[in-house]
């Protein structure tokens, strides 16, 4: 999971080389934190959270599938 994470967050921006992921495990969920360029933020979060809100669909969809649930934050 953290490698497609990685994967669309670095198809988002202009500085791919910037992004890291942070894996913190809690009880229920997983959590990935990822951090971009500071340029970048809007680009990850798109206008009016657009981009940002398909992010999570699409990486919780794939969790569904390992019976996982997962939580990103732009840190």
């Amino acid at each position: 999971m953290e490698e497609l994470v990685k994967l669309i967050a670095r198809g988002l921006v202009e500085y791919p080389e910037a992004v890291t992921v942070r894996v913190v495990e809690l009880e229920q969920v997983t959590l990935y934190e990822v951090s971009v360029a500071p340029s970048d933020i809007g680009k990850i979060v798109g206008k009016s959270g657009r981009i940002i809100k398909a992010f999570r669909s699409v990486v919780s969809a794939a969790a569904v599938a390992y019976g996982k649930r997962i939580s990103i934050e732009i840190v």
